[in-house]
């Protein structure tokens, strides 16, 4: 097996922090539409620490999730989430997305939740998704859009940080702003019925929640890859500091912020129907995933 890809934002327990916070924080506007039916199988590819998968397994207490992951200490931290959670309905696996060890159509849905961003060449990672999801299964992809970042009061270093995430994500591979390229990636990929909703993350001091999650998700995240910055010669310290101060500011009196995330949900073919299923059967050959705010 391939060693675990570069991850721009490191693996460090502060990291996992986020992801869980994140998943958390964003349940509502991400997850609340998805419902898998009684019995079915479902991969989710590329787990990470199990943030999203406990969210999973508790939405879908009769569906049957297989968590992948190439990475073995994030699969470890996945498994214990998953125990301390109490959730039956997962299997983990260490397996490589771009190498998947399954046979064509044995899963019902796929769902793959900010792992795209990551990768040199998504096209190919979301036909081998489809390989393995049955005629008529779906897929739900979930990535951000750091672009989609807007912010009060305004600020030029504030833009600059984030914007040397953006370079650095490229740098490896990946692409910090693949959210507003879903649609079109799903269709090359051969999914049918592709439709992509766009959920939108808003704070001011009015939402005091919401301004908590972006400190400890946006700005967090930002902050993860300082060294990287710094030790690159992006941009000298001061600069860097003023910048990270300035996106604190959007989150304290009279300032605001908004991001955006977008869902796309696809099909692999059309949805084969059989005369000998009754009205129930056929229900439960579906998933609810209606689009959000």
């Amino acid at each position: 097996m391939d060693p675990a890809p570069s991850y721009v934002h490191g693996r460090s327990h502060r990291e996992a922090e986020r992801l869980s916070y994140q998943a958390s924080g964003l349940a509502h506007i991400l997850h609340h539409d998805i419902c898998y039916p009684q019995g079915s199988r479902v991969l989710e590819a590329a787990c990470g620490v199990g943030a999203q998968t406990v969210i999973l397994a508790k939405n879908s207490p009769g569906a049957e999730f297989m968590s992948i992951d190439i990475a073995p200490e994030s699969l470890r931290q996945a498994e214990l989430r998953a125990e301390r959670e109490g959730c039956k309905n997962v299997t983990f696996r260490q397996a490589d997305v771009c190498h998947l060890p399954f046979s064509q159509g044995t899963f019902d849905h796929v769902f793959v939740c900010f792992l795209l961003e990551h990768l040199p060449e998504p096209v190919p990672v979301l036909e081998g998704l489809k390989q393995v999801l049955r005629p008529g299964g779906t897929i739900t992809v979930i990535e951000g859009d750091h672009g989609s970042a807007l912010f009060y009061p305004e600020s030029t270093n504030a833009q600059r940080v984030i914007d040397c995430l953006v370079y650095l994500q490229r740098q490896m591979g990946g692409n910090a702003l693949i959210g507003r390229e879903l649609w079109h990636l799903m269709n090359d990929a051969g999914f049918s019925e592709v439709t992509v909703s766009p959920r939108l993350v808003y704070a001011d001091e009015s939402r005091p929640e919401a301004t908590e999650g972006v400190k400890h998700i946006f700005i967090a995240m930002i902050e993860s890859v300082k060294e990287q910055v710094i030790g690159g010669g992006l941009i000298d310290e001061a600069i860097w500091e003023k910048g990270i101060r300035d996106l604190y500011r959007t989150t304290e009196r009279g300032g605001s912020f908004s991001y955006t995330f977008f869902k796309a949900t696809g099909r692999n073919g059309r949805e084969p129907v059989s005369t000998d299923m009754t009205p129930d059967q056929e229900d439960s050959s579906t998933v609810t995933n209606h689009p959000g705010p």
